[in-house]
């Protein structure tokens, strides 16, 4: 993929609940001077109450939410604005629809970590209305992105400034 610079980039940060998306996007997005959207706040009430109950969302869940982000993505790009949002993008089929909305442009920063430590995250994170109890039906929804174009795969056994560095970096390599 080739893009002009950081005007037409557009990059969602992905990973499991707790791998750290929200401080590494946002980071992300003000190192690069690019929007950055909260994936999460896109979501509908009805998916937030879902999750809060410790109820795992399903496919037609997830779809309306893939959809909004999609659009911000592809309105971005029109505006040749680059554009950072977490998705947690478990599946395959959904990067695939959000590669589609975004014509094609589009990068993964794939937030790799163990369970143990997404656990011990998970259980530290205070008024986040994703429970702890949801990690292991996101570990069993998750396909990793392994092979697929315009992913960088980053250790999140690091701190958040390591993380970035990292993300940037492998970044470069693939841009």
């Amino acid at each position: 993929m080739s893009d002009n610079p950081e005007t037409s980039l557009a990059i969602i940060v992905m990973g499991v609940s707790g791998s750290g998306k929200s401080s590494i996007g946002e980071k992300m997005a003000a190192r690069l001077n690019i929007h950055y959207v909260e994936g999460d706040a896109l979501h509908p009430a009805a998916n937030v109450e879902k999750m809060s109950k410790g109820i795992p969302l399903t496919d037609e869940d997830r779809w309306p939410w893939l959809d909004v982000i999609g659009q911000q993505i592809s309105a971005s790009l029109a505006k040749g604005e680059g554009i950072a949002v977490t998705c947690s993008a478990l599946k395959r089929v959904y990067r695939a629809r959000l590669r589609t909305a975004a014509a094609g442009h589009l990068y993964f920063i794939y937030l790799d970590g163990s369970k143990e430590l997404l656990a011990k995250r998970m259980g530290e994170r205070k008024g986040h209305f994703m429970p702890a109890s949801l990690l292991e039906s996101q570990f069993q929804t998750l396909e990793v992105p392994t092979g697929e174009p315009g992913v960088v795969t980053v250790n999140i056994d690091d701190t958040i400034d390591g993380i970035v560095e990292a993300a940037l970096k492998g970044l470069a390599a693939i841009r």
